[in-house]
């Protein structure tokens, strides 16, 4: 069974970013990289920290 997360990023310019992933460690890294997803460019600027993370919720019950 997969579980899945929600995050909050602050970036450096001061905005945040909100996402979901069902890999954290490897997501959290593709934002510091400034890898590209399905949504396109992080354009908020490089990630300062992870302000929050929400409680796994499994993808079937």
């Amino acid at each position: 069974m997969k579980f899945y997360y929600v995050y909050i990023l602050l970036c450096s310019d001061g905005l945040t970013y909100t996402g979901i992933t069902n890999d954290i460690a490897r997501r959290f890294d593709e934002h510091q990289k400034g890898v590209r997803n399905t949504v396109g460019l992080f354009q908020a600027g490089p990630v300062l920290e992870m302000i929050e993370l929400k409680t796994q919720c499994p993808d079937k019950p």
